[in-house]
């Protein structure tokens, strides 16, 4: 009997949560125009940054020129003279060169250069222009047999003289060598000790 006077009374005795309708709807709209404004708001700060798409990289990767080269690295050395690939563009240090490959084709170093991810979409008339190009350097560097034999010989060639140069910068380091040895000991010296010269001693 007590409940039905409490709920004729307008208790609640449900236990539930009761949300107004009309205070939620507010809100909504409310957040609604204030994404409405939002993208106004971050353009009177300044106009958006135009990025330039990605583009051929023109010039070649210098992975290998201190391959096999050992270098002092000291903890106060500047970041362009600690071990590994120092990338001047974004000056940081990367310890291996996948990881600098990683690096230089990332978000972040094409960001820096004013380079955005997307790539420029080709005309129809930029890859018939493409093709044209490729087939004439095809044509006119044709490679024959003839070619290679005249490629294998001239290497043959460089390879000998550079040979020949070695051996004729030995020769003179051992004349060299003999020299300093004769001027080295007194004549008179060595005679009196039986020596009669030192010209053809080899160690």
């Amino acid at each position: 009997m007590a409940n039905t006077s409490n709920n004729a009374a307008g208790v609640d005795n449900t236990f539930r949560r009761k949300f107004d309708r009309e205070e939620f709807l507010e809100r909504a709209r409310e957040r609604e125009r204030q994404e409405e404004e939002g993208p106004h708001k971050s353009k009177s700060k300044g106009p958006p940054v135009q990025r330039k798409p990605l583009k051929h990289r023109d010039y070649e990767v210098d992975l290998e020129s201190r391959l096999g080269k050992t270098q002092v690295v000291t903890p106060i050395a500047p970041l362009s003279q600690q071990a590994g690939y120092f990338c001047s563009v974004c000056e940081c240090v990367v310890k291996d060169s996948a990881n600098y490959l990683d690096h230089i084709n990332g978000k972040k170093h094409q960001r820096a250069l004013g380079m955005s991810m997307r790539v420029e979409r080709a005309s129809l008339q930029q890859v018939q222009e493409r093709f044209e190009k490729l087939k004439k350097r095809k044509i006119d560097g044709t490679f024959t047999e003839q070619d290679l034999d005249e490629r294998i010989l001239k290497q043959q060639q460089e390879e000998e003289e550079r040979k020949r140069q070695r051996r004729e910068r030995k020769k003179e380091k051992k004349k060299e060598k003999v020299v300093e040895e004769e001027t080295e000991m007194d004549p008179d010296v060595a005679a009196m000790m039986g020596f009669g010269g030192f010209g053809s001693t080899k160690k």
